[in-house]
């Protein structure tokens, strides 16, 4: 009997997983939030759907809630890029603390209003809702398809990795002023969030740093490096959990440790930890629609309607405006990432902690969540595409040569293998050995021609078609990039519609370029070069995408080195 029943399990779980496969496709074709969709399957599949599976435990959904969304955040910080930190850090940071503190208060206070509840009350609903949702964020950008402005899409990427601490500080915060007394709650208020941020930093830096070393330096079977990975970072999320530090930020900061570092198998680890979180995402969001009864909801509609109202187009906006005042962000990607306060899983999870605190009325505190997140998801979700788009902060997709192939070989000092082809825009197209641009810690091992190695590499001149084999130190590839690799060109129209049609020096004077297109310039700023002039109207942080315009004449950065601007498009307007 209990085979027939655990049978009875896999095979209903394994269903709906496909439906959930399956209806990506329709959440693809008519923009559908898939997140959403998967929601939807898990309702249905309840008590009150027609699957009419009976799941109710909230401890046992608590537990593999927090470990789908450790997966997801680690996968998160996985692909998030160093280099993005140049523009994103710090508003994201301010995001991720004063933006959600900003935001529960006021939804907070608004919450205490509307339902008479006392303002403990008020604000814990406030501070359960406050923060944005890693898997909501990372799932809907990337499935949207978009290719946002490096500087709106990497804030969003860090916030929703990052402010989960605060959001959970706020909550265990307010259930423990609700549940017990406390004399002086300002300063254990204080005290909590200073050990989940600062224990939750430290572990999960000092973590990801002894990962890396181990993924580096053991010598395992191929199918392994990916379990290690993964199982180190649930490790630290374990670890800063039980020393009372945010678990959260610790593997997030372990998946952007691992992520930027040059490792044995790095693609392996990529590719195997992006199925493994869309497996998380599809488990947490089936097993969350499973926990909801919609036959209870009805009563708390218009409530909850009026508070995910007030969050969205109230509580987001202002918190924005608030954390990113010093940053100074171009107002569409203000607006934007106003927008994108998409709530999902974390909201849901953190509504479970009334429950688990012995709580009253803890099912309305669920139910009210439960339809502020599926508002979210249907009204922000649905419409970040084409948000994106009219806000002109999508880029076009830009198209990538194959301009070199990299292979890492594990050294005390890391390196890497690289194999550039000799096209007819290659930079050293026509050399021999001795013209090569030098490089500290760089070697060439060889030139392959027609597929066989070339013998007497150092008197041959390299041809179109050529291969040429460098080994170097890992941290050099930017700069050997820069000498051997074929540039990027934009060869699609809707590309060169966005980021011009013609390519200027970015060291040419705007006199000189008012003198050859007829506009005007202020004469303070005649010798100012146009790469200058973009750096300073951007705060010295441009992205790829940015534009400025002198009459009917707009300038847009196509290309950047190390935050240096090295390619300007021309665009005239119509």
């Amino acid at each position: 009997m209990a085979i027939d029943l655990t049978s009875q399990f896999i095979f209903a779980g394994s269903v709906l997983a496909l439906l959930c496969i399956f209806a990506s496709i329709l959440s693809r074709r008519f923009g559908a939030p898939l997140l959403l969709v998967f929601l939807i399957l898990g309702m249905l599949a309840g008590e009150d759907g027609p699957g009419g599976l009976i799941f109710n435990d909230f401890s046992l959904a608590f537990l593999l809630g927090n470990l789908a969304l450790a997966i997801i955040i680690f996968d998160g910080g996985l692909g998030t890029r160093k280099s993005t930190f140049r523009v994103s850090l710090k508003p994201a940071l301010s995001l991720a603390t004063v933006g959600v503190f900003v935001t529960a208060t006021i939804t907070g206070v608004f919450a205490h209003w509307l339902l008479d509840l006392s303002w403990q009350e008020g604000l814990l609903i406030g501070a359960i809702v406050g923060s944005t949702d890693a898997a909501a964020v990372f799932g809907l950008l990337r499935t949207a398809g978009l290719n946002l402005k490096e500087r709106a899409g990497a804030t969003l990427e860090i916030e929703s990795g990052s402010n989960d601490p605060m959001a959970i500080f706020l909550t265990i915060a307010m259930v423990h002023l609700l549940v017990q007394d406390s004399s002086n709650p300002g300063w254990s208020f204080l005290a909590e969030f200073v050990q989940q941020i600062g224990l939750g930093s430290i572990i999960g830096l000092a973590g990801g740093y002894l990962l890396t070393q181990l993924l580096k330096r053991l010598n395992l079977p191929s199918a392994l490096y990916p379990l290690l990975a993964l199982a180190g970072g649930l490790s630290v999320f374990g670890l800063a959990n039980l020393l009372g530090g945010s678990g959260f930020l610790a593997i997030y900061l372990v998946g952007v440790w691992v992520g930027n570092a040059p490792l044995p198998y790095g693609n392996d680890i990529h590719r195997f930890h992006d199925g493994i979180a869309w497996l998380s995402q599809i488990g947490m969001f089936l097993m969350l629609g499973l926990l909801i009864t919609p036959s209870h909801l009805p009563p708390i509609i218009l409530p909850a309607f009026a508070i995910a109202a007030v969050l969205i187009f109230v509580a987001r906006p202002v918190a924005v405006l608030l954390s990113l005042l010093p940053f100074r962000f171009p107002w569409r990607e203000q607006v934007f990432v106003g927008w994108c306060g998409l709530r999902g899983a974390v909201p849901i999870i953190l509504a479970l902690f009334p429950s688990l605190a012995g709580m009253e009325h803890t099912a309305i505190y669920f139910e009210l969540v439960f339809f502020v997140v599926l508002v979210s998801l249907l009204l922000q979700g649905w419409t970040i595409a084409p948000m994106a788009r009219w806000l002109g902060i999508d880029l076009p997709p830009i198209p990538h040569d194959p301009t070199h192939l990299s292979l890492t070989v594990s050294t005390e000092q890391q390196k890497e293998l690289l194999i550039y082809e000799m096209a007819e825009n290659t930079p050293v197209l026509g050399m021999n050995q001795q013209q090569l641009p030098t490089m500290q810690g760089a070697q060439v091992v060889g030139i392959i021609r027609q597929g066989v190695l070339v013998e007497e590499t150092s008197e041959q001149i390299l041809r179109l078609n050529d291969q040429l084999l460098i080994l170097a130190l890992s941290d050099t590839t930017t700069s050997l990039n820069n000498s051997y690799a074929s540039p990027r060109t934009a060869t699609n129209q809707e590309m060169q519609s966005y980021l011009g049609t013609f390519v200027i020096n970015p060291d040419t004077r705007l006199q000189d370029l008012s003198w050859a297109y007829g506009f005007e310039v202020r004469e303070d700023l005649l010798d100012t070069t146009i790469a200058d002039y973009i750096e300073n109207k951007f705060y010295g942080k441009p992205v790829v995408g940015d534009r400025v315009q002198f009459g009917a004449v707009k300038f847009v950065v196509r290309e950047l080195v190390k935050g240096k601007i090295t390619v300007v498009g021309l665009k005239l307007s119509s």
